[in-house]
């Protein structure tokens, strides 16, 4: 009877077996190479405009009046309110949270589908940090070359200095990127002096080293494994897509075949790599679409400038719809590379159809919410009223046979202003209202005062006298008047009594 052998006995005698293959691979680290050109430079700009954002809006300041933050946008959790200039958020109020979230996915939905990824390669945190850490560390290391020539080369007081240089830059754009951050949840120049001078609360050292140490983290070391491996909005993206989306795209129609650049018969392409050397994740645009593309177009600028070197047309690499790259591959396969095929490449093309169902979808939507938003802002409440009846006893009976319940009254006032209002409750005419240290200002109306940015509470017992029609649930309502006798806020509730 037979047995199988081993691979490793079927080799020849004193052979040595194959290493078996690892199941794990070190990152292949990504040198970016610094370009120039019109998306660099709008990379730029767009990252300037980000990073003085997010560090001057805490330092902006807005007059509210006294006793209240003069913070132009601050997260308020000790006294539960959000600050954003002239509109003041309450904790009861979050759904406008909700409201701006979902206005956040829905606008990133509509610029995807008409601009391919451009949140993630112009305006994404990670992208915009990162930038900021791979330009300090070319400011230090140099460019691309010298940077790996750097890191193969044997530890020097020159490479010690330049890598330490480096990292201490890098610990300082975090400590200033966290310090920003809990600026948004505390007065920004009491919590910078507080944390300098070691007076802040253990809860700010901690959101401090955390925010700190993250971006150092994920911009420093982590970089483009975030985009590919961390993030999830690579993942569904390309339900935002369709054949009509300006994505960056290589135009193989006209770079192929690869070859040199006076060589006959050839494409645009001369394969110099450099759109490779200019990513920041390290990918090479002339395989197509790929996940971990962020459409930085940092590529375009790369292959643009050796077209221009090579005195041939820009474009090679540029955005373009994948609709108008199959109309342009079907045109110009035919002939042979040259001007006839960029002609006739170039004269398929469409202007992108930026109106079409997923857009109009996308916007309607958007502007739906939006609308809601509004009119929920501008028809909010200045004075709110919320009853809190007694649930322990349910109703207490009087020696008299009378039923009395209670209620607690909260009355929340969003004005700066101090108003007093007049209480009435609505039901059975028999019901007697009073309120505990209230105002009489007539048979069941009490005068209540308000605090300003702020809620009272009240007592309420509500009594029904004895020998009325016994019902065990009537129902009852609380309103709140103005001096006017506009009703500013009511609220309904449930007087309870034995069962008839």
């Amino acid at each position: 009877m037979s047995t199988i052998q081993p691979k490793d006995r079927l080799l020849p005698t004193g052979a040595t077996p194959p290493p078996a293959p690892s199941l794990y691979a070190d990152r292949p680290k990504v040198y970016p190479k610094a370009v120039s050109g019109p998306v660099r430079r709008a990379k730029w700009v767009v990252l300037a405009l980000c990073l003085a954002a997010y560090y001057l809006v805490p330092w902006l300041r807005w007059d509210r009046g006294p006793g209240t933050a003069d913070q132009a946008v601050l997260v308020d959790i000790a006294n539960g309110r959000l600050f954003f200039f002239f509109i003041e958020i309450w904790p009861q109020e979050v759904y406008f949270l909700t409201g701006l979230l979902v206005l956040g996915a829905i606008g990133l939905f509509v610029a995807t589908s008409l601009f391919g990824r451009v949140w993630c390669g112009f305006t994404c945190p990670q992208t915009v940090w990162t930038d900021l850490f791979m330009w300090v560390e070319r400011q230090i290391q140099g460019d691309r070359n010298e940077r790996m020539r750097l890191d193969k080369a044997p530890w020097s007081v020159a490479k010690f200095r330049k890598k330490a240089l480096t990292h201490l830059a890098w610990l300082l754009i975090a400590a200033a990127t966290g310090g920003a951050w809990i600026m948004y949840f505390n007065d920004a120049p009491t919590v910078t002096w507080e944390v300098l001078t070691g007076r802040a609360s253990v809860e700010v050292y901690f959101f401090f080293a955390l925010f700190s140490g993250t971006t150092y983290l994920l911009a420093g070391w982590a970089r483009e494994q975030v985009c590919t491996y961390m993030c999830p909005w690579p993942r569904f993206q390309a339900a935002m897509l369709d054949e009509n989306s300006l994505v960056v795209t290589y135009r193989d129609w006209r770079g192929e075949p690869r070859g040199k650049s006076k060589q006959e018969g050839v494409g645009d392409c001369v394969d110099c790599r450099a759109c490779v050397n200019v990513c920041p994740t390290g990918i090479d645009i002339r395989d197509g679409q790929q996940l971990e593309c962020i459409g930085c177009g940092l590529c375009i600028d790369a292959c643009d400038d050796i077209m221009t070197r090579l005195e041939r047309p820009k474009g090679l690499v540029a955005f373009e719809t994948l609709a108008n790259l199959a109309a342009s591959t079907a045109a110009a396969q035919p002939l042979q590379p040259g001007p006839a095929r960029l002609s006739a490449g170039m004269a398929a093309r469409r202007v992108p159809r930026f109106i079409r169902p997923r857009t109009i979808l996308y916007a309607t939507m958007l502007g739906a919410v939006a609308a809601v938003m509004l009119g929920a802002l501008l028809l909010r409440e200045t004075v709110t009223l919320s009853v809190l009846r007694d649930r322990a006893p349910l109703f207490v009976t009087l020696s008299d046979g009378s039923v009395r319940n209670a209620y607690t009254l909260k009355i929340a006032d969003k004005g700066r202003v101090s108003t007093t209002l007049v209480l009435e409750i609505s039901g059975p005419q028999a019901l007697r209202m009073q309120v505990q240290e209230g105002a009489v200002m007539g048979e069941n109306r009490f005068g209540v005062t308000t605090r300003p940015d702020g809620i009272t509470q009240w007592r309420v017992l509500v009594t029904q006298p004895a020998g009325q029609a016994a019902r065990d649930s009537t129902d009852v309502a609380f309103r709140l008047s103005d001096a006017q006798g506009r009703v500013v806020a009511s609220a309904h509730s449930v007087f309870l009594g034995p069962r008839p």
